[in-house]
């Protein structure tokens, strides 16, 4: 079997990425839910003390304290809205420079790299939000059933089609 003769042909190829392309509202839906859903249990773990608490042994952050017991809130409600794909580019824009906040005042003193200062989850966070503000919800989103969330989304699936 010759090298070229293992290559796909330009028509199975882009007979994959029209697959993939009418794919992406679901993988972004499939992006949206996971980190929601993550950010919430960070938020749900501080606020609440699941999920090890906020300190690892089911403790929880006392209410009011600047800035941790506000970011909870943050996490937990911007979550559940990102979750949901309820408001998600404005909760994911609120969420995104918590993180951001979170990484250069907490993390960022501590060392350069977030490797060095423990501030990957901030900085994963930040950019993964940061990123929902951009690309919106996808598929299944709240936000699909109301006006302009439909409106958007249908220019979204004929934009893919065209």
């Amino acid at each position: 079997m010759s090298p070229a003769s293992s290559m796909p042909s330009p028509s199975s190829a882009s007979s994959v990425t029209a697959r993939l392309d009418r794919a992406r509202p679901y993988a972004l839906a499939l992006f949206r839910v996971a980190i929601g859903l993550l950010f919430l249990c960070h938020g749900a773990a501080k606020l609440a003390g699941v999920l090890g608490g906020a300190d690892g042994s089911g403790g929880t952050v006392p209410a009011g304290t600047w800035p941790y017991w506000y970011a909870a809130v943050i996490e937990l409600l911007g979550g559940a809205l990102v979750l949901v794909g309820l408001g998600t580019r404005a909760a994911a824009f609120v969420s995104s420079g918590a993180m951001a906040y979170a990484y250069f005042s907490a993390h960022q003193p501590e060392g350069l790299f977030p490797m060095e200062n423990g501030g990957e989850a901030a900085a994963l966070f930040c950019w993964a939000l940061f990123l929902l503000v951009f690309t919106g919800p996808g598929a299944l989103a709240v936000d699909g059933l109301f006006g302009a969330g439909r409106r958007a989304a249908e220019r979204e699936q004929s934009t893919l089609a065209a």
